[in-house]
C-alpha cells in the first residue's frame, strides 16, 4: 500500500502521551533520563515547532516517533496508529528529514528515490518519481549524480526522500542548517507548498527566527520535559516587556536625571534603549519624561519582544522546572 489511509482522519496527526526514556550510558551504572513524561499534541495540518538546547531529548522524541528507539513509558500515535499496536502503518504516516546529509554519491535523485520506494515495497508503477522531484524543484537534475549537487539541493532531495511513501507528517530535523540565505528561502517555500498540500510539518531548528515566522505552534522542551507548549501568539504573549529606542538629534555626555530612573541602555552616543512594562503604563511614563529631558528627539521605534527571549527565558539552568498545563485547544 503507497501511503497510508484511513476511513477517516484523525482529529490530531501525532500525540505523544506521557512518553519517558531512561537508558544506560557506556560503562556507567547510573540511568540517563532523556524524557520524562511527555505529552504533546501536533494538530492535523499544522506547521509544528519542536525546539530545545542540545541535549533537551528533542533527537530521541523523534526517534520514537519514527520507530527507531523504544520508549520506556507511554503511549504515542502517529496518524492515528499506535505504534506500539500497528508500527508498519505508524511508520508509513512518517516520514523524517534527518540534519545528516546521508546520501549515495554516486546515485542519481532518481535512482536514490528508486531505491527509497524499494525499502517501502512501493512497485514501480506505484512510484512518484518525477512527481516528487517537480515538487521539491530537482526535475532538472533527476539524472546528476548526488555529488554535483550543491547543499541546497541534497537537502531537497533528503526531503524528497522522505516523501517516497506519501507520508502524512513530515519531521524536518534542522533542515537549513549550513544553506546560505537564498537556497534557506527556496526550502522554506518547498516546506510550505508541501503544507498547503494537507502534510503536517514538525519541524527541529536553532534558527528560532525560522519557528517564529513558519509555525503556528511551538514546544519546548528542556532537559527532557515540556516547558512550554502554545501557539506561538500565547508564547509571545508571555513576555510582558517591550524595548523602546530612543535616537536624539545630538550625542550626550549622560543620561538626564529625569530619565535615570528608567535605567536606559547606552546603544550609541545619540541613542538609548529602554526597557518598559507594556500593561503597568511604563509607556506612557516615558513618552511624559522624554521633553524634560533637554533632548532634541529624531526618532522612536520600538522592538517587540521575540521567541528567541522566550526561548532563553524557558531553557536557561535556573528557569523553573514545571511544566505548563496542557492546552485544551491549540488554534491554528
Amino acid at each position: 500500500m503507497n501511503g497510508v489511509s484511513m476511513s477517516s482522519p484523525p482529529a490530531s496527526a501525532v500525540v505523544i502521551d506521557g512518553v519517558s526514556k531512561t537508558y544506560r550510558p557506556r560503562d556507567s551504572q547510573s540511568l540517563k533520563v532523556a524524557l520524562k513524561s511527555v505529552s504533546l499534541d501536533v494538530p492535523k495540518g499544522a506547521m509544528f515547532a519542536l525546539l530545545g538546547p542540545n541535549g533537551a531529548g528533542k533527537s530521541t522524541l523523534i526517534n520514537i516517533m519514527a520507530g527507531l528507539v523504544n520508549k520506556s513509558a507511554g503511549r504515542v500515535t502517529i496518524w492515528g496508529y499506535d505504534i506500539d499496536v500497528d508500527p508498519r502503518q505508524a511508520r508509513r504516516a512518517i516520514g523524517v528529514v534527518p540534519q545528516e546529509l546521508n546520501l549515495d554519491p554516486f546515485f542519481t535523485p532518481r535512482e536514490t528515490l528508486d531505491v527509497q520506494a524499494g525499502y517501502y515495497g512501493i512497485p514501480k508503477a506505484e512510484r512518484r518519481t518525477d512527481e516528487i522531484l517537480e515538487t521539491v524543484g530537482l526535475a532538472d537534475k533527476a539524472h546528476a549524480h548526488a555529488r554535483t549537487l550543491s547543499g541546497g539541493m541534497r537537502r531537497r532531495l533528503l526531503i524528497a526522500k522522505a516523501m517516497v511513501h506519501n507520508p502524512q507528517i513530515l519531521v524536518l530535523d534542522e533542515p537549513t542548517a549550513g544553506v546560505d540565505v537564498e537556497l534557506r528561502q527556496h526550502l522554506w517555500r518547498t516546506i510550505h507548498e508541501l503544507n498547503a498540500l494537507g502534510r503536517t510539518i514538525v519541524l527541529t531548528t536553532h534558527y528560532l527566527e525560522e519557528a517564529q515566522e513558519n509555525c503556528s505552534t511551538v514546544a519546548i522542551l528542556r532537559q527532557g520535559e515540556v516547558v512550554a507548549y502554545e501557539s506561538r501568539e500565547g508564547l509571545l504573549s508571555r513576555l510582558k516587556d517591550k524595548v523602546v529606542v530612543v535616537r536624539f538629534a545630538e550625542a550626550f555626555a549622560q543620561v538626564p536625571e529625569n530619565l535615570a530612573p528608567f535605567m536606559p541602555e547606552i546603544a550609541a552616543p545619540d541613542t538609548m534603549a529602554f526597557r518598559v512594562n507594556r500593561e503597568d503604563g511604563g509607556i506612557p511614563a516615558l513618552l511624559d519624561a522624554l521633553p524634560g529631558a533637554g533632548l532634541k528627539i529624531r526618532d522612536i521605534s520600538t522592538v517587540e519582544p521575540d521567541l528567541e527571549e522566550v526561548f532563553l527565558r524557558l531553557t536557561r539552568d535556573d528557569a523553573a522546572p514545571t511544566p505548563p498545563e496542557r492546552p485544551r485547544v491549540v488554534t491554528i
